[in-house]
């Protein structure tokens, strides 16, 4: 699998900040207090995402196109650029401390 690139909706919050949705998987949601906290957990929102949906042999959608997206007033769409390849290899590391030890 390739990098793929899927559209979100940056919602503007009343409280400050942003909520963010993804058309393409609707069980994805985040949000954070400016634009770059909300970008960065809407990447680990879209990561969580598609790794729980392959993992679970579910359909991973293809990316909507952004000019295909209906905005509202204080939305703006903003591209997230995900390798899943990359991601497995940042969250799944598997290395152990060698003077670990283990009670008995």
């Amino acid at each position: 699998m390739e990098k793929l690139f899927y559209p979100a909706i940056f919602h503007t919050a009343e409280e400050g900040g942003f909520w963010i949705t993804f058309p393409d998987l609707p069980e994805c949601m985040t949000q954070g207090e400016d634009m770059q906290t909300a970008y960065e957990m809407a990447f680990e929102a879209l990561g969580l995402a598609l790794i729980c949906r392959k993992k679970e042999n579910q359909v991973i959608p293809a990316p909507s196109q952004p000019y295909d997206i209906t905005l509202s007033t204080g939305e703006c769409c903003v591209i997230i650029e995900f390798d899943m390849l990359a991601y497995q290899k940042r969250t799944n590391s598997k290395a152990v401390k060698k003077t670990l030890t283990i009670p008995e």
